[in-house]
């Protein structure tokens, strides 16, 4: 431990007295012996107490708890308050004392021929544990110089066998290793501590080992011993759990409940890892000054532990700027350091738990910190010049701009669409396919006297049309239009609620699935509960987010938030694939249906859909910049005869359908929605139609689509992204921005690759003819070609077999942007 003033201070107690030796400089040394004061351990045990009685619970060691019955409310706050003061002040006027002036005093006299920026390091050594167990770190002559110059106070045990050589260990490995032992979480949390900790990983390797609860105790403990022996070494190990003091073993750590290693047990697994490399240790625990001794006789340079039971609120905290400070390349002094001036600041908060912590040493070991990475200075030549930053921020910009986004995918499906029908991949037909739309169309309103005034639809021709599917058998009929109003005709209202009544309490009963919508005051409008009770049907939200899925989210918070879509296909899954033990629709239910489903599912433990069909988090979090990061998109480069089926309204009720469509419609999911009349729409007429997809022009090329309906129905989307739930085939956008940044950083590894060649390369003449590329030109050229080329195809590809799609046209564009100094370059000529 290298600084320029090293004081080595030894503290013993003989009886009464106690002795002070202080030795420095080249064999110079004083010595000092004064009478302890029995008041001293009499207010430390005080102040303990208290201590203990204020942080009362989550103490990551075990306390023993003392009598029973009702205790009165007491301000332990305060109560801790004042014991400290009392402690730190008696113990302050102990050292004060007349004995110990003349060491004082050569300490102050030293100090002062050292100039601000010198370090000046006190090795501190008790050989009585009641004398460890003091804040010596609190002594004031210490805090005094603290402002004058940089102080380390550092304990050392009073037995030291083993050296050390941590200087040699750590100029030898590259990259910091960190082994982490996860004990014993017995209410304790870890969360917090484990994050943080896991943020090293971009500057070490770091290991986490935790016990389960299914493994017996001897493989825990063979477990955590295998580890600590690792090949490979450590250079530093962190312990997080229950800890305590056990003179004789060592002191003790818990590793999972009710199991226990002691240091002597590990001591020689310990041995191993520090001639591997092993140089600092924390124990982010209860009572481990045992511990310290240990790890430091064994010969480690630094152990940090807890000298008293501590809060887990001040271990997470202590530790979280302690990690901080480590990454910031500070060493492990520095770091416990500026971890105590936290909580000090925190004293209102934690009280006394500043004067817990404290670091033993090995004498003149290095102390440990993190090393900087050194390939970093080599990834300088990689940042943008003015122009390439330019560029990019244009692209990025272009990337984050939802209309460009949305015009981009759109053409991509088309592309897609065009290759799985030239390489023949197609997914295979199913008879029939999933849905089918019953569409009240221009012609199914001109062929009804009463539809005369088709907005509202009328909910007696709902009526007729529910009554027709049941006649027939539809297992499941969904009903694209809004229920949250009464009409004006009452009876018109009475009617439909009475057909859905009829066909759910048929032998086999029909599950109905209604829309909801929120309202312009955040409001869900859910159909009237006099028509459709949602103790007996399914009712989702039926808004469209242009070319993405509507995603349900893991945690249903809202039933009536969950998509439309994804409530159909659920009720496909159910009673067309998975049959087994579900629960039917019941008037008489006096639970609503939705939680009785999840409650059947969660007792089967089954999962009908997989986790792409969920919400992420991250997608979630993309939502705050406007954006749709890995959201799935709706893909239609699937041909709609795959995924649905339609017949007009009038045919249906006009019984002009085949015997196969009947047949096919009781597998149907059946929906009963607008098919392109003008007044359609939620609130404002037309707002039921949507620009049809590329893609779906392309598939209708052959039927004339520039002469078809312009527009395409929401039903005809709800329709693919039931296909895409029951498929599990959520195609995951690859976002823009982050394409371009990987592509900006190939185009200028690739870019300064060929600079390099370029400049060993000797002059070549130049072409007579002025318009002629250069032979460097035209291996660019090939070879932009061939990349975007081939980054095409396989994007393509990708798109099919793993259900991602990676943006080509940005991440190309920023590509060659990199190629263009090669183009323009002039050129050079003897």
């Amino acid at each position: 431990m290298r600084s320029n003033a090293v004081y080595k201070l030894k503290i013993e107690r003989l009886d009464r007295t106690c002795k002070f030796e202080l030795s420095w400089g080249n064999g110079q040394q004083l010595f000092a012996t004064l009478e302890y004061p029995e008041s001293l351990t009499r207010l430390y045990q005080e102040w303990q107490r208290i201590y203990l009685s204020f942080y009362k619970s989550a103490l990551r060691g075990r306390v023993q708890g003392s009598g029973s019955g009702v205790i009165p409310k007491v301000d332990w706050h305060n109560k801790l308050v004042e014991a400290e003061a009392e402690f730190l002040q008696a113990f302050n006027k102990w050292l004060r004392s007349a004995e110990l002036f003349e060491i004082c005093q050569q300490i102050l006299i030293s100090n002062s021929r050292n100039d601000a920026s010198s370090t000046t390091t006190f090795l501190l050594t008790c050989y009585q544990l009641e004398l460890e167990r003091l804040p010596w770190e609190s002594w004031e002559i210490l805090t005094i110089l603290a402002h004058q110059t940089q102080i380390q106070i550092i304990r050392t045990p009073p037995n030291i066998r083993e050296e050390n050589f941590s200087e040699l260990r750590q100029k030898q490995r590259r990259k910091s290793r960190i082994l982490v032992i996860v004990g014993d979480d017995t209410g304790l949390h870890f969360k917090t501590e484990l994050a943080a900790l896991k943020s090293l990983s971009r500057l070490t390797e770091i290991k986490f080992v935790t016990w389960q609860t299914e493994q017996e105790e001897y493989i825990i403990r063979q477990n955590v011993c295998q580890a600590i022996a690792d090949p490979q070494g450590w250079d530093l190990l962190c312990f997080l759990g229950h800890s305590n003091e056990a003179e004789i073993t060592g002191g003790k750590i818990a590793i999972a409940p009710n199991v226990h290693l002691t240091i002597s047990e590990i001591y020689p697994y310990l041995t191993q890892a520090k001639q591997r490399g092993l140089q600092f240790a924390i124990f982010n625990s209860c009572c481990g000054l045992n511990i310290a001794a240990s790890l430091i006789n064994l010969g480690l340079s630094q152990v940090i532990i807890m000298r008293e039971p501590i809060h887990n609120q001040v271990a997470e905290g202590f530790l979280l700027q302690f990690i901080l400070s480590l990454t910031q390349f500070k060493n492990v002094y520095e770091s416990m350091f500026s971890a105590g001036e936290y909580l000090q600041q925190e004293k209102l908060k934690y009280p006394s738990a500043y004067l817990i912590p404290s670091i033993f040493g090995h004498p003149n070991a290095e102390l440990f910190q993190l090393q900087p990475n050194s390939i970093s200075q080599k990834l300088k030549q990689l940042l943008p010049t003015r122009n390439e930053a330019i560029a990019l921020s244009l692209l990025t910009i272009a990337s984050l701009y939802i209309p460009l986004q949305d015009y981009l995918l759109d053409q991509r499906i088309f592309a897609q669409a065009i290759y799985r029908k030239n390489t023949h991949q197609i997914p295979a037909q199913t008879t029939p396919p999933p849905t089918l739309l019953v569409q009240i169309d221009e012609e199914s309103i001109q062929k009804d006297k009463t539809l005369s005034t088709p907005r509202p639809m009328p909910r007696n021709y709902l009526a007729k049309l529910v009554d027709k599917l049941s006649e027939l058998d539809a297992k499941i009929i969904g009903i694209d239009y809004l229920l949250h109003r009464p009409s004006q005709i009452e009876t018109r209202d009475q009617k439909l609620a009475q057909s859905l009544i009829n066909a759910v309490q048929k032998p086999q009963p029909t599950w109905f699935v209604l829309v909801t919508n929120e309202g312009i005051n955040g409001k869900i409008l859910q159909p009237l509960p006099e028509i459709a009770n949602p103790n007996w049907s399914l009712q989702g939200e039926m808004n469209l987010i242009g070319g993405f899925m509507q995603l349900a989210t893991p945690e249903i918070n809202n039933p009536y938030t969950l998509p439309f879509s994804y409530l159909l296909a659920l009720a496909y899954q159910l009673n067309y694939e998975d049959k087994n033990n579900i629960v039917q629709p019941k008037i008489t239910s006096q639970q609503e249906f939705l939680i009785q489903i999840q409650e059947s599912l969660k007792l089967q433990n089954k999962s009908l859909f997989s986790p792409r069909s969920y919400l992420q988090p991250f997608t979630e979090f993309s939502y705050i910049f406007g954006q749709m990061w890995l959201h799935p998109v709706i893909d239609y480069s699937i041909p709609p005869q795959q995924v649905y089926d339609r017949i007009p309204a009038w045919q249906l009720l006009n019984n002009q359908i085949s015997t196969a469509q009947k047949t096919h419609l009781q597998k149907q999911v059946v929906i009963i929605a607008p098919g392109g009349y003008k007044e359609a729409g939620v609130a404002v007429s037309g707002l039921d139609f949507f620009p049809k997809p590329a893609a779906i022009c392309y598939w209708r090329i052959y039927n004339d689509c520039l002469n078809q309906r312009r527009e395409f129905t929401g039903a005809e989307i709800h329709a693919y992204m039931v296909h895409h739930h029951l498929n599990n085939s959520m195609i995951i956008p690859i976002p823009d921005l982050w394409a371009i940044g990987i592509a900006g950083l190939l185009g200028k590894v690739t870019l300064l690759t060929l600079n390099n060649r370029h400049r060993q390369q000797k002059n070549y003449k130049k072409s007579p003819n002025q318009n002629t590329l250069n032979p460097e030109q035209k291996e660019g050229l090939i070879l932009i070609i061939s990349a975007l080329a081939g980054y095409g195809i396989i994007s393509l590809q990708t798109y099919v077999t793993a259900g991602i799609l990676l943006p080509w046209l940005l991440p190309s564009l920023t590509f060659v942007f990199y190629y263009l100094p090669i183009f323009v370059r002039k050129n050079s000529h003897d």
